[in-house]
């Protein structure tokens, strides 16, 4: 069973990280990044980083050439900090790479029926949840790539963020 799992994740993640150069130019981490900030535009270079998995300095080589190709714009806050936000063409290409993502995702739920559908997702739940255990969060890096509008329908909560909310009540409990 472990193996049959391994080949399914590798599979479904080489067509996922394909998604990204297919739907644009972009690194993974340039794609990722532009669907970080479309949930929560202006954060900081290093928190864009963080969230994707890169260094300060990486991130801050990221983030020129974004803004280089008019993807993102950074914006003076108050004192010395700056957000980063996207703009109309990044805020699209966010868009463009996360139909793409969905459309390969529904693609392969297509073969399954509705019971099965519903047997999986809980079957996933489980699984994110314990992948969040194990590795502690953050939250933020497991569903960087995430739709978050369409992450969780019929008011389901997300295990990953639940898992997030348990494990902040359980250190403050």
């Amino acid at each position: 069973m472990a193996n049959l799992l391994g080949a399914t994740a590798l599979a479904i993640t080489d067509d996922l990280l394909s998604a990204p150069a297919a739907a644009s130019r972009l690194s993974m981490s340039a794609a990722a990044a532009l669907i970080v900030l479309r949930a929560d535009p202006g954060v900081s270079v290093t928190e864009l980083g963080r969230r994707v998995g890169l260094t300060q300095s990486a991130a801050v080589r990221m983030v020129d050439g974004l803004e280089r190709d008019t993807l993102v714009e950074r914006r003076r806050g108050i004192g010395n900090w700056t957000g980063v936000h996207p703009t109309a063409k990044g805020r699209r290409t966010a868009a463009q790479l996360l139909t793409s993502r969905t459309s390969r995702l529904t693609g392969l739920l297509d073969g399954l029926g509705e019971p099965e559908v519903r047997d999986l997702g809980a079957l996933l739940a489980t699984l994110l949840d314990g992948l969040y255990q194990g590795s502690g969060g953050p939250a933020d890096r497991m569903c960087r790539l995430c739709d978050r509008t369409a992450c969780t329908p019929d008011g389901v909560e997300c295990p990953v963020g639940a898992a997030e909310r348990a494990a902040a009540r359980a250190d403050h409990g």
